[in-house]
Parts: C-alpha cells; sequence; structure tokens
C-alpha cells in the first residue's frame, strides 16, 4: 500500500502555494517548499526551504531525494519546466506528481483557450505514460475552477471592490464553479491522504456553484450598497481574445474565460454532481461567509 509523509511544494510562495502548504502542514505532512536560488520570499513556519536552480536536472533531483509525493502550483508562463520536474520526480522515485492544473478543467476546454493551456494539456500524456512505465509512480489532476476568494479580491471574477462595480456578463445566470484557496489545499492535502483511491484520475472539486448575480447579490448584502452593474455580451470577449491570440497575445486566456464561464448555454463548469468534494471529504463552501470574509479583509 501507498503511503505518503514527505511533500515537495513547488511554488510554495506564489498565489495558491501559501495555502497549500498550510493544508499540507495542518494534515501532518513533512512539508519542503522549492524556491528559487534568488528568493527572498519567506514560507509558512513548520515547512522546510530548499533552494532550486529549476535549469539543473541536478540541482531538481536534489531537491526530490526522499520526497514521497510533488506538487507542482507554478504559473502557466513557467509550464514548460515542469517535463523536466516530472522527469526528474520519476527518476528520484517520487510515488505521486500534482501538476499545476488547478483551474479550468483542461479535460475538456477548446478552442483558443485550450492552444494556450497547450502545455498543460500535453503533461496529463507525460504523466500517464510514466505511470505506465513505472509501476511506482503515479499522478492525480485537481480542477479547481476559479480561484474565488482570491479573484474576488483582485477582481478577476468582474467584481471591483473599491468602485463597488459588478460587470455582468451576459444574462448573468450561468452556473460555474469557484474554490477558495484554503479548499485547494484542502483538496491536495486529501489526495495524499488517500493515495490508492486518487492513483492516476483527474478530479474536480469547488468550493460552491454560483453565478455572477448571487454573487452580487451577497456583496450588495454585505455591503448594504447597491452597486454600479456594467453589461457585456461573452461574444465580444470571445472576438477579442481570438483577435488577441492571432496576433500571438496570450493574454486572450482571460478573455476566453469569460464565455467558458458566463457564456448563457456555453459555460463549462462541471456540474455540483461531477465534483469530488464528497470523494475527498471536503467541506461545502458558503458564498455569503466568503463574501463576509473578502470585505472584511
Amino acid at each position: 500500500m501507498t503511503t505518503i509523509k514527505s511533500v515537495a511544494v513547488i511554488g510554495a510562495t506564489g498565489n495558491l502555494g501559501p495555502a497549500v502548504v498550510k493544508a499540507l502542514l495542518d494534515a501532518g505532512f513533512t512539508v519542503t517548499a522549492l524556491t528559487r536560488i534568488d528568493s527572498t520570499s519567506t514560507v509558512l513556519p513548520g515547512a522546510k526551504v530548499h533552494k532550486t536552480d529549476y535549469s539543473s536536472p541536478d540541482s531538481i533531483a536534489e531537491a526530490f531525494k526522499g520526497q514521497d509525493a510533488v506538487v507542482s502550483t507554478i504559473a502557466t508562463a513557467a509550464l514548460g519546466q515542469q517535463q523536466a520536474v516530472v522527469d526528474a520526480a520519476v527518476k528520484a522515485g517520487v510515488k505521486r506528481f500534482i501538476p499545476s492544473e488547478f483551474g479550468m478543467d483542461t479535460t475538456t476546454i477548446t478552442g483558443g483557450a485550450k492552444k494556450i493551456l497547450g502545455g498543460k494539456i500535453a503533461l496529463q500524456g507525460v504523466l500517464a505514460k510514466a505511470a505506465e512505465e513505472n509501476k511506482h509512480f503515479s499522478w492525480t489532476g485537481i480542477s479547481t475552477g476559479m480561484f474565488f476568494d482570491w479573484g474576488l479580491k483582485v477582481g478577476s471574477l468582474g467584481f471591483s471592490l473599491p468602485t463597488e462595480t459588478a460587470t455582468i456578463y451576459d444574462s448573468g445566470n450561468e452556473p460555474f464553479t469557484g474554490s477558495n484557496l484554503a479548499l485547494v489545499g484542502q483538496a491536495i492535502a486529501s489526495v495524499l491522504k488517500h493515495p490508492e483511491e486518487t492513483a492516476n484520475k483527474y478530479l474536480k472539486v469547488a468550493s460552491f456553484v454560483t453565478t455572477q448575480n448571487a454573487i452580487l447579490a451577497a456583496l450588495e448584502e454585505e455591503s448594504g450598497k447597491k452597486w454600479t452593474v456594467v453589461k457585456k455580451n461573452t461574444a465580444d470577449s470571445q472576438k477579442l481574445a481570438d483577435e488577441k491570440l492571432a496576433k500571438g497575445d496570450y493574454s486572450a486566456f482571460g478573455d476566453y474565460l469569460k464565455p467558458l464561464l458566463f457564456g448563457d448555454g456555453i459555460g463549462v463548469s462541471p456540474k455540483e454532481e461531477q465534483l469530488a468534494n464528497k470523494e475527498l471529504g471536503l467541506p461545502k463552501g458558503d458564498l455569503k461567509e466568503t463574501v463576509k470574509s473578502v470585505l472584511s479583509g
């Protein structure tokens, strides 16, 4: 039976990394945070730090010595490095690799967004082949939908907290999934606590299934104010995304997300019954409590 005790986290000081490190520490894992050689960022107390040169296979191999699992939370811009990381993990005897998915379900995504996320999709094939060739190695993909509490804070969901303005696409009633950062970390910890049941699977999780209009209602209720609403069409976002991508501008991804998430009858978010929350023992999120926490923070 596979047992996982030690976990290396790549990207431990990014947007998602701290929540992952915290959840793993809380779950009793021994955690090593891999940081770049020149990084001055701090990691949570309780985690070991290993300075790593990702351009050096020897440096990566050294970082993976004695690690049962590797969790990659690196940003999309650095996805090209994951191939070398997987190779090093297999050679080092790592039992489980969790790639940097943590967003849209790349197994169903189509069109220009699929082209932009080509690195993630290609890596799934690399992981599947590695697992076939090495019975001691396995992987788990985790799709979380949008980072909800983080996205609400920075405005990536279309809600500007400073100006109390909501940008609503189409009707605003298309259901989509979102995950708070803490839940993403908890999902990873649960996967590693149940290695046999989660081996070589692509799982979908979320804090909740909601809509733009439901979020707006929660924001107005909690703030006690009527927000300014700007209406937009996802068809315009799709057109803009295609134009950007034709010029090699990969910022088009943010525009592609609008129809994929909010487009009436187009949205590709999984339904609640497709989520693995129950299987992983994850708590059900509360939209109003999340909004309250974000506004008070």
